[in-house]
């Protein structure tokens, strides 16, 4: 059996949504969970898009809010496939906001989202290889592996049997953070 592949262009996504006030917070700024679930939305269709099947969100990788967005501003959510693995994608998400008066964009947020296809039965299914056809692409593609690298080493180095805490202790004085374990701790 052959292995399929798709280009990143096949399956990339952008929508826009204009923001109203009933999407707003206490402090008439969009609430960040509204974005959340828009991001979640798009993160799926793009997955689906790619894999041609139903697709999970496994986890989200770094949200970080960098600018707020007000009512009445145009949301431009842009989404592409970065990384495939056997049943996985990393769909990588950039937001703007675009003030449709003055024309001022703002880049908002970007994140990564893993998704998983399932088939019908909910088991999950393999999904296309990727098509890298410029450096941006390759580049996010080698981001990605990076990440999951590092999130396996945090988890492994946190989870081990053999962690020490009296190894970490000192990592933390920078910190503002006082420690009062009971025991031996000081």
């Amino acid at each position: 059996m052959s292995t399929i592949f798709k280009t990143v262009d096949a399956s990339r996504i952008s929508i826009s949504q204009l923001m109203q006030p009933s999407n707003s917070n206490f402090n008439g700024k969009i609430h960040g969970g509204y974005i959340l679930n828009l991001m979640d939305q798009i993160a799926f269709a793009c997955a689906s898009k790619h894999s041609e099947n139903y697709c999970v969100t496994a986890s989200v990788n770094t949200v970080d809010f960098l600018n707020p967005i007000e009512i009445g501003d145009l949301v431009t959510m842009k989404a592409s496939i970065n990384f495939v693995g056997k049943t996985s994608m990393v769909v990588g998400i950039r937001v703007e906001s675009e003030n449709i008066r003055t024309g001022e964009i703002k880049h908002c947020n970007s994140s990564y989202f893993t998704m998983v296809a399932k088939d019908e039965n909910g088991k999950s299914i393999a999904v296309p290889g990727l098509i890298l056809n410029d450096e941006q692409e390759v580049k996010r593609f080698l981001k990605a592996i990076k990440r999951n690298e590092t999130e396996i080493q945090r988890r492994t180095e946190f989870n081990d049997v053999n962690f020490t805490l009296d190894d970490y202790l000192k990592d933390l004085e920078p910190y503002n953070v006082k420690i009062q374990l009971p025991g031996n701790y000081s």
